[in-house]
């Protein structure tokens, strides 16, 4: 996380890192915050689910492949599912895009 890019979302912090590994991985970091075992469950599928359906196409096409780190923050807690995917997705187009 300390040597790769960062970019943050109202909701989320996400990290990317590039060729560490031979093939492209997500990782999540959900911290308590004040909230219930149940609620950061709730964040985690969530974010895994928009990793596997949305995020991971995207890091494999752009080479060489890259680690990331998503870290929710405490506005995640009340995000809808869309919202959380928007800031997501968006997060790592920025970070994948040629121009960057």
């Amino acid at each position: 996380m300390r040597s790769g890019r960062r970019t943050r979302t109202p909701r989320l912090d996400v990290y990317l890192l590039r060729g560490a590994a031979a093939r492209s991985r997500i990782g999540w970091v959900v911290p308590k915050l004040g909230h219930s075992a149940s609620s950061r469950n709730l964040v985690k599928r969530r974010l895994k689910e928009i990793g596997r359906r949305r995020v991971l196409g995207r890091i494999e096409e752009a080479r060489p492949p890259a680690d990331v780190v998503v870290r929710a923050r405490r506005k995640a807690y009340g995000a809808t599912y869309w919202e959380l995917e928007a800031d997501f997705v968006n997060a790592v187009e920025t970070m994948c895009s040629p121009r960057s």
